[in-house]
């Protein structure tokens, strides 16, 4: 049995080479999942939102912002994504549709926010379902900020909801229908209204027990422009539910795309797509 007192040289070795590690532990990574970040990458929705109520839309101007999402793997994608975005005239900010990460860690979030910092305008995120692997949800709330949450630009009121029911095990809660509803029906002074959401309605991840009721929710929002989605990785404009209300699915980062959307009128919009 070895004890380790047997031997002053062993003895020595050992402690030598305990206090090596110790200090070097600053290079210890404890746990992939730990989603604890930097001052500056903290709460970086209200950061944002600070910044773009910094540079006011005059009631009546169109509105014009890039609608993106889904990077999900694809990081090196962000740093030529930045600087195609950058040289697009007057964008105000920039719209990110989840899965910000791949496996739920706060690291990836982080690598994400160290390249969409660089862009000349603010962005504003919304969960996606990878973004809740694990404790990603818990990384989501520290990094970025809140689940749900809602804000007004110019003309427009914008409304983030998580529609990511499969995390939740489909437990009849997620999305948060009365939350949304509330948010419909008090615009707060705008024009129109944008919903802005991870997982489609028609898709197989939303809980298929609120379906009709989200639907109807947009359907009897008569400032409605449209509802934005990501999750699917590819760009797609339709009606899905025949009721008028359109949904827009946005480009993953792989597929080197994204869209410039131009807003004005009431419910007036253009959509274009670049590459870079």
């Amino acid at each position: 049995m070895f004890s380790f007192s047997s031997s002053p040289l062993l003895r020595s070795a050992l402690i030598g080479a305990l206090a090596a590690g110790l200090s070097a532990c600053e290079l210890v990574e404890y746990s992939p999942n730990d989603h604890r970040a930097p001052a500056d990458q903290k709460d970086l929705t209200a950061k944002n939102l600070a910044r773009l109520a910094a540079t006011p839309l005059p009631p009546g101007d169109s509105l014009r912002f890039v609608f993106t999402g889904d990077s999900q793997r694809f990081y090196d994608q962000g740093e030529d994504l930045v600087r195609s975005v950058n040289q697009q005239p007057g964008i105000q900010f920039m719209l990110v549709s989840g899965d910000i990460s791949d496996f739920g860690l706060g690291r990836e979030m982080q690598w994400v926010d160290n390249e969409l910092r660089r862009l000349k305008v603010p962005y504003l995120t919304v969960i996606g379902n990878h973004d809740q692997v694990a404790n990603g949800r818990e990384a989501y709330q520290e990094i970025f900020g809140p689940l749900n949450y809602s804000f007004v630009f110019g003309d427009t009121k914008f409304v983030l909801v998580d529609t990511n029911s499969r995390e939740y095990n489909f437990n009849g809660r997620v999305p948060d229908v009365p939350w949304l509803r509330g948010q419909l029906a008090d615009p707060n002074g705008a024009r129109r209204t944008v919903v802005v959401s991870h997982v489609p309605p028609q898709d197989n991840d939303f809980d298929p027990t609120l379906r009709a009721d989200y639907a109807a929710a947009l359907r009897e929002t008569p400032n409605l422009v449209f509802e934005m989605n990501g999750h699917r990785h590819d760009y797609s404009v339709g009606q899905p539910f025949d009721d008028g209300v359109t949904y827009v699915n946005s480009y993953s980062f792989e597929k080197r795309n994204y869209l410039v959307v131009t807003v004005w009128g009431d419910k007036q919009f253009r959509l274009k797509q670049i590459s870079f």
